[in-house]
């Protein structure tokens, strides 16, 4: 059993994003997974009911109520996956004090790269406090192939000690942009970079199991069209 949180001050940096790809390739993979979306937002609850894919999902929004919940959901399920909110609030310090990792997406924005620092602040006083833990890996969820603002903003985020920053990262797409009003994935979701962005996904996140000390065999994930709620047409409903 594991519990990975997405965190991050930031908002928009693709938190919502990762940790819903994130649960649904375990879940492809036979885990038994529990996405919790602990954001006001509830993108990723949204997300779950739109769709058809049996991801169990749950909406935990206070920080005492995570810290109470948490640890017995992890004995329910293989993996609980938590979309943490934007800022630094008592969620997001719960989620840290409760998780085995945490993942921090970030752009390859200067001000996001500056404004993870505080994130990382938070981290280094969790760790502080539970001798350790969690641990925390970074990621950039939205490179630029071949650009020196991605390479700059990854020698930037590697002078964070106090977390790794992956060797696998997220290019931009549109694709990628447009699963959540499809209520999709990119493995269900057909457009330009389609496997390209599936390649990226799987090996991001076999690199994040690897950190987890989770890195047994893993399947394919198989491409299908999504049969899920357009989300656009049922918020406007």
């Amino acid at each position: 059993m594991a519990i990975i949180g997405f965190v991050n001050q930031k908002g928009g940096v693709g938190k919502s994003t990762s940790c819903y790809h994130l649960a649904y390739w375990l879940h492809q993979q036979g885990k038994k997974v529990l996405l919790v979306d602990a954001d006001a937002q509830t993108t990723c609850n949204t997300w779950v009911q739109q769709s058809d894919t049996g991801i169990a999902s749950k909406v935990i929004q206070v920080g005492d109520e995570l810290m109470e919940q948490l640890g017995g959901l992890a004995k329910e399920y293989e993996y609980v996956l938590v979309d943490g909110p934007g800022g630094l609030s008592e969620a997001t310090k719960a989620i840290l004090l409760c998780a085995d990792l945490a993942v921090v997406p970030c752009t390859t924005g200067l001000a996001d790269i500056v404004s993870a620092a505080q994130t990382v602040r938070v981290i280094k006083m969790a760790q502080k406090y539970r001798e350790g833990a969690p641990q925390a890996v970074m990621f950039l969820s939205r490179g630029f192939k071949g650009t020196r603002i991605t390479r700059e903003a990854r020698r930037l985020l590697e002078d964070y000690e106090e977390v790794t920053v992956l060797r696998n990262m997220i290019f931009n797409r549109q694709l990628i942009l447009d699963t959540w009003g499809q209520g999709a994935t990119v493995w269900n979701l057909e457009g330009s970079g389609q496997s390209d962005a599936i390649k990226e996904y799987e090996n991001l996140f076999k690199e994040i199991m690897e950190k987890l000390g989770h890195d047994q065999q893993t399947k394919k994930v198989v491409s299908r069209p999504a049969h899920s709620k357009h989300i656009a047409e049922a918020v406007r409903r």
